[in-house]
This record gives structure tokens, C-alpha cells and sequence, in this order.
């Protein structure tokens, strides 16, 4: 640790936030430097897509510390700035203003930007959902009820289609799967989020957006790749995401989709990587991947501070995914991998009560457990996934119709 007087983390969301306060709460006395390329002081993003876009909250309320903390921490923060240059052989992280931060160790947390459609940038009309700029803007853009097409039926797209039909839009909501989040959730809280959805007035529409149509510089529709023409007076783009690797080209830094790196979460000598845009190597199968969910960014970052002060202490990461969302009335949450299963059982309560847990697996062992809203009985799931229970051992009571036919 005598070693490290300078370190740079870049990129200031939730797991930017939390690396560089771990640093400070495990003995890090040196200069500390965090790098944000928005103006806002850190914030917390899962809020975007339904409370800041629905109206029912205001920014300030989503800030990830209060303004004293980083003084108290001794963390100088630098906003509005992005990196633009990792300079290694000068350890050194330039800005785009020209600023050189010198850097003993660089924590990577830039994470990830919205993928557009073809033919949608510049259009007037056309909205992405990544910032709190993004979502102030479109939520502007829901007040007169507009004819909103949300192009990709995922996390964000779903949620973001919920608070729009709240505002008064006219949604349609696309998606390559026959109900949304299908493969994220599994069909029984899958089914649970359609009927909520068409229940509250959204149009559910299978298919690919391969593009945007305009008129005089304005959106006017979706082309689907079948060919089909979805009007539109607003669109929100989520179909997908790119890393915020730019700055790390010649660095000599791997980039793959992400910047890559190993089980301790360290990617070269000095260089570290969390949050969305790491891309590291899966606990069980060995394939490289990345996670873009809130916990897991925030666990990457605490697990990636202690091992950069820790040297040969160092310890792998191995976290168990798990993410949440809100749908309306429905709270869902998911521990491990529901996609791949042969079967679920149901643990407790049911999907006609609107709330249930249920594990889901293959014929020898637990990979997955999902609960609506139940979030207290969803911990006691979660045991059984990190230890990869057998199959024979699901708790619980036995439901008639428990195997999906494959």
C-alpha cells in the first residue's frame, strides 16, 4: 500500500462511487482523484427509467452521497470532464481538457452508452435513456401523450414503457421475444409483466427494430425488419448498449466488448475495471462476460478496492448474479441464471396470486430463483443458487405442471 500515493478512478456512478470509498474505508491515505464526464454531482441510475421519468421524483433525490461526503473522504471530484487518454508507461490519465492526473493505480468504471438505431441520430424526436439529462428530456417530451414506440423490450425499455403509459403516452413496446424479459425471468413472471402491460394500455409488438423513419429533420416511425412501419411522434431507443472504451485505445489495455480482466478484477499492472463496462471471467463456466446490473457493479467495486490495496491477498471475485425491476404493480427479483432451464418449481405462493417464489434448474442442479412480489422469501432463495443445490433438494411444495417442456 506505501507504494500507491495517486490513484485515478474514472468514471463517477454507483461503482465508481463505491471503489473509491472503499479505498478510503480500507486505509488508502493518498491523493484521490474521480473522474465524471457529466455535470451532475454522482447519481444513482435505476431511478431514470421509473421514478425520475415518471414525474413521482426530482433529481436531488437520487444523488448518491450528499455534498459533504467527499470532502469528508478526501476524494477530489471532477465533474463535466471525461477522460480521453490513458497514458500507462507515464501512468498518467489525461482529460479532455487537457488535465494530467498522474496515477499510481487507474480504477476503470467509464461504463456504457445507449446503441442507436440506424438513420436516428440528430433526429428530433429520438430518446435515449442512460442520464438524467436523457430522462429529463424525455420525460419533457411525454407531456403532450404522444404516440411513443419503445424500441427494445428489456430492463430499461419495459419500465420506461410502464412510467410512459403513466404519463398519458400512446405506447407501443417492441421486442424480439413473444412476452418481454421471456429469457431474463422466465415465462411465469414473463407472462405476469405482459398481462400487467396490456392491462395498462401498452401495444406488445414481436419484432426487430432495424431503424427509424423521418421527416424534415423529426422522427416519424420504427421499420421493423419484416418490413412493417410503426408511427411514431417520440421513440425511445433501447436496444442495447456500447462500452465507453474510446479513451483506452493504444493504452495497451484488452478491449472486448468492455475492457477485460481477470477473476481479482485487475486487467493490467495498475489497471483495474468494474462496473458495466468490465468484462471478466464467468465464476462457473470460465467464458469472458459482462453484467450491467446495479448490484453487481456496486459488489465488482468493493471486491476490486480491497484487491487493488491487498497485493498477493488479493481474492477472486465470484458474485452471483442478481437484479430486481419494478413493473407496475410487480416487484421481481432474480438471483443466478433463469435462461437455459428444464424446469422451475414453485416454492411458494403462485403466479395467479401475482406473488410467488419459484426455482428454476436443470434436472441435477438449482441455477436460478425468481420471486414477485415477495422480497423478503426471495433471500432464503438465495443460498440454494450460490451452492448450486441439487435439483432433489428444491424446498417447498410440489406443483402439478413444475417441468417445462424443453
Amino acid at each position: 500500500m506505501t507504494s500507491l500515493n495517486e490513484i485515478v478512478v474514472v468514471g463517477a456512478g454507483a461503482a465508481g462511487v463505491t471503489t473509491a470509498e472503499t479505498l478510503r474505508r480500507q486505509g488508502y491515505e493518498g491523493r484521490l482523484t474521480l473522474v465524471g464526464a457529466e455535470r451532475h454531482p454522482p447519481y444513482d441510475r435505476p431511478p431514470l427509467s421509473k421514478q425520475i421519468l415518471s414525474g413521482h421524483w426530482e433529481p436531488e433525490r437520487i444523488r448518491l452521497r450528499g455534498p459533504d461526503a467527499y470532502e469528508r473522504l478526501r476524494i477530489d471530484l471532477r465533474l463535466g470532464t471525461p477522460a480521453a487518454r490513458l497514458d500507462r508507461t507515464a501512468r498518467a490519465v489525461e482529460l479532455a481538457d487537457g488535465t494530467r492526473l498522474h496515477a499510481d493505480a487507474v480504477v476503470i468504471a467509464t461504463g456504457v452508452r445507449p446503441r442507436l438505431l440506424p438513420g436516428a441520430d440528430g433526429l428530433r424526436g429520438v430518446h435515449v435513456l442512460r442520464t438524467l439529462d436523457d430522462a429529463l428530456a424525455l420525460r419533457e417530451a411525454l407531456t403532450q401523450g404522444p404516440r411513443l414506440v419503445v424500441a427494445g423490450a428489456g430492463l430499461l425499455g419495459t419500465e420506461a414503457a410502464v412510467a410512459a403509459r403513466g404519463l398519458g403516452a400512446d405506447v407501443t413496446l417492441v421486442g424480439t421475444r413473444p412476452v418481454p424479459l421471456l429469457d431474463l425471468i422466465g415465462p411465469q413472471a414473463a407472462g405476469l409483466v405482459a398481462a400487467v402491460h396490456r392491462d395498462l394500455g401498452l401495444r406488445l409488438r414481436q419484432g426487430r427494430a432495424s431503424g427509424v423513419e423521418s421527416a424534415g429533420g423529426a422522427v416519424t416511425g420504427v421499420r421493423l425488419a419484416d418490413g412493417t412501419l410503426l408511427p411514431a411522434d417520440v421513440v425511445l431507443v433501447a436496444a442495447g448498449s456500447l462500452t465507453n472504451t474510446e479513451w483506452l485505445h493504444g493504452s495497451d489495455v484488452r478491449l472486448d466488448d468492455g475492457v477485460v480482466c481477470d477473476v481479482l478484477c485487475a486487467a493490467r499492472p495498475g489497471v483495474w475495471a468494474v462496473g458495466d463496462v468490465a468484462r471478466r471471467p464467468d465464476a462457473h463456466t470460465g467464458r469472458l462476460r459482462r453484467l450491467e446490473h446495479r448490484t453487481h457493479a456496486t459488489e465488482q467495486a468493493v471486491a476490486a478496492a480491497r484487491n487493488l490495496l491487498a497485493g498477493t491477498g488479493a481474492r477472486p471475485f465470484t458474485p452471483l448474479p442478481y437484479f430486481w425491476t419494478d413493473q407496475h404493480d410487480l416487484r421481481i427479483q432474480v438471483f443466478g441464471e433463469v435462461g437455459g432451464a428444464d424446469r422451475y418449481h414453485i416454492v411458494e405462493g403462485s403466479p395467479a396470486e401475482r406473488k410467488f417464489t419459484a426455482v428454476y434448474g436443470t434436472e441435477d442442479r438449482i441455477h436460478g430463483a425468481v420471486a414477485v412480489n415477495l422480497p423478503r422469501a426471495a433471500q432464503q432463495l438465495r443460498p440454494l443458487v450460490e451452492s448450486g443445490a441439487a435439483w432433489a433438494d428444491r424446498p417447498g411444495r410440489v406443483v402439478a405442471g413444475g417441468v417445462v417442456e424443453a
